[in-house]
């Protein structure tokens, strides 16, 4: 999925998964860099952005991790902090989507993808902190969730049923490739 020729490959998974039209800008350096030498190290499968700036991490993890959910946000934490520069305002942080494909039993749940993303619920009320109208406009976004990283995993394993939708086609294409 690296090479240049199979981003269609790639394009095609994200957009159905993502349920909107992605287009690989490029791929980026995978590898961050550590800032001292206790820092922890973060090296992705494949690290793409869109052509809206956005940045997807893809991970494949074929071995069982039982911290692996820590390890889904350390990436994306360590995402947002690499892609904004010193000095830059917060409203210059990108759009993370954290795509897991997981080759092992994660978690205890009867899907096979799940999708996780960031609200704000009154603790009184139970309404949903939204954005004002002021920063509709400015981040281009309709909800609070939209600035936050997403999440995805995809539980390759768990699926053992026939493929209907187009995104099953892709998780038995994940599962038999």
């Amino acid at each position: 999925l690296r090479n240049k020729a199979n981003y269609a490959v790639l394009e095609g998974l994200l957009t159905t998964l993502l349920e909107e039209k992605v287009t690989i800008h490029k791929l980026l350096e995978s590898e961050s860099n550590q800032e001292d030498e206790f820092d922890k190290y973060n090296r992705v499968d494949m690290l793409a952005e869109n052509s809206k700036g956005e940045l997807v991490l893809i991970e494949v993890q074929n071995n069982n991790e039982y911290a692996y959910f820590q390890r889904m946000l350390f990436g994306a934490s360590k995402l947002v902090t690499e892609y904004i520069n010193r000095g830059e305002g917060y409203e210059k942080v990108r759009k993370v989507y954290s795509v897991n494909i997981v080759y092992f039993s994660l978690g205890h749940g009867k899907d096979f993808v799940y999708h996780g993303k960031t609200e704000f619920v009154g603790i009184h009320n139970g309404d949903i902190l939204e954005l004002s109208p002021f920063q509709k406009q400015t981040f281009k976004v309709d909800k609070v969730s939209q600035l936050y990283p997403e999440y995805y995993i995809l539980k390759v394993n768990d699926f053992n049923r026939v493929a209907k939708t187009p995104l099953e086609e892709w998780i038995y294409y994940l599962n038999t490739g």
